[in-house]
């Protein structure tokens, strides 16, 4: 539909009586003014749906990094927003990198281009991106060309959805260091069900649920006590299938359209996996919303859904009493006393103690976590680094103690009963 059959077209003069339309207008005809000069008229803007590219800033800075040749910068927009950003980064406390925020980016292999603006209105701006392009089919290819991108790089690390009180936040974040399955703890027959269910998963494109007549989706809740291996078993997981991982954190501010956002984009990335930890935390009123979406006929279709939580109590029933929401939820229990003696020794606790002191070390951390015997292990190095003896039953005994004091909230033990507070 051309532009002379709308009812309202963009002038100078809307800026009198349309004035917040006419901040929202004036940069996008700007910019399509700029690329019908430079690159040929015939550009037009494409609606899409609202988050499409809410976070085209992070593929786009990736195209830059490794494809240069596929990206051309045209533009900046508004002056008054620099062209640098500044990064917090691990390696060094900052880093300098180019924005790609309000630059016009132009794709020649498909005459397409993409702009992520600041849309002023009502005082409160917010992040918009458009699309510019010449031909339907160009941009639908173009479209193709940005899923595949945005595929690629997540790839390379895990993605993190935040919910925050602007909206849907989104992160990367490296696997610095890869967990390799025999180092997860687990009684052997549950570990085998979980990596079973996951291998066929994304093993030759889910060939086993199309063999089967299975629908091509999966969730598993893994549930227990904190420290025993729930996030250990989902970064071993994370590391060791060829698939894109997101990593959904629910907040206070999780709500039915953030619901729907991160659905809506992770079935774009299938097959994949979406792990959503302490589940419990969900909103009360948006768990109505979540449990829809589950049940949605094509929300999960490749999505291998993995929900943790350290207070199963808290649960709605309805997540695991209905197929097609959590298929199986898996109690990840504290170490017996096999799975104790194999993680002392593999972290090196022989090098430190006697041993015949092994077994008796074992025995007397029945009832700790994994977590715990990881502070077990560094207490008795701190206490021979320093000391060139350790005194374990006595070390075991004060930190059992310390951890009957968490559980009560009984920090300070005088006569007056003092408590701890604030």
């Amino acid at each position: 539909m051309s532009k002379q059959n709308t009812l309202i077209q963009y002038t100078n003069e809307a800026s009198k009586d349309l004035r917040f339309y006419y901040g929202y207008a004036y940069p996008i005809k700007k910019s399509e003014e700029l690329l019908n000069e430079k690159y040929g008229s015939g550009f037009s803007l494409y609606n899409m749906d609202v988050d499409r590219f809410s976070d085209c800033q992070e593929v786009i800075e990736d195209i830059l990094t490794h494809y240069p040749n596929e990206i051309e910068p045209v533009h900046r927009v508004f002056d008054t927003i620099g062209p640098s950003k500044i990064v917090d980064s691990e390696e060094s406390k900052y880093s300098i990198r180019p924005s790609t925020i309000n630059t016009l980016f132009y794709f020649h292999n498909y005459e397409v281009a993409l702009v992520s603006l600041p849309i002023y209105s009502y005082g409160h701006p917010h992040q918009e991106a458009f699309l510019f392009g010449k031909t339907d089919e160009l941009v639908t290819k173009f479209l193709q060309f940005y899923d595949e991108m945005e595929h690629k790089f997540m790839l390379q690390g895990i993605t993190i959805f935040t919910d925050t009180d602007e909206g849907l936040k989104r992160s990367k974040e490296k696997i610095t260091m890869q967990i390799n399955r025999e180092d997860v703890l687990l009684e052997n027959q549950l570990k085998t069900e979980i990596y079973r269910s996951i291998d066929e998963f994304f093993l030759h494109s889910g060939n086993f649920f199309k063999k089967y007549n299975i629908p091509y989706k999966r969730g598993i809740l893994l549930y227990g006590s904190p420290g025993n291996g729930k996030t250990t078993l989902v970064k071993s997981i994370a590391g060791s299938v060829n698939a894109p991982i997101v990593y959904w954190q629910i907040t206070e501010y999780t709500h039915s359209y953030s619901i729907q956002e991160i659905f809506s984009k992770v079935v774009k990335l299938s097959p994949m996996v979406l792990v959503i930890e302490d589940i419990d935390s969900m909103p009360e009123e948006s768990r109505s919303v979540f449990l829809n979406t589950l049940d949605g006929a094509t929300t999960k279709e490749g999505i291998f859904l993995i929900g943790t939580t350290n207070y199963p109590e808290k649960i709605d029933p309805a997540l695991i009493n209905r197929a097609g929401r959590f298929d199986r939820a898996y109690e990840i229990r504290q170490p017996n006393e096999d799975l104790r003696k194999s993680y002392l020794i593999k972290k090196g606790i022989l090098q430190l103690l006697e041993d015949d002191l092994l077994d008796e070390v074992v025995r007397k951390t029945n009832g700790l976590s994994i977590a715990q015997l990881n502070e077990v292990y560094m207490s008795v190095a701190l206490e021979w680094h320093y000391e060139q003896r350790v005194d374990i039953i006595k070390l075991i005994h004060d930190l059992q103690e310390n951890q009957k004091k968490v559980y009560k909230q009984d920090w300070i033990n005088n006569s007056e009963g003092a408590k701890l507070g604030f």
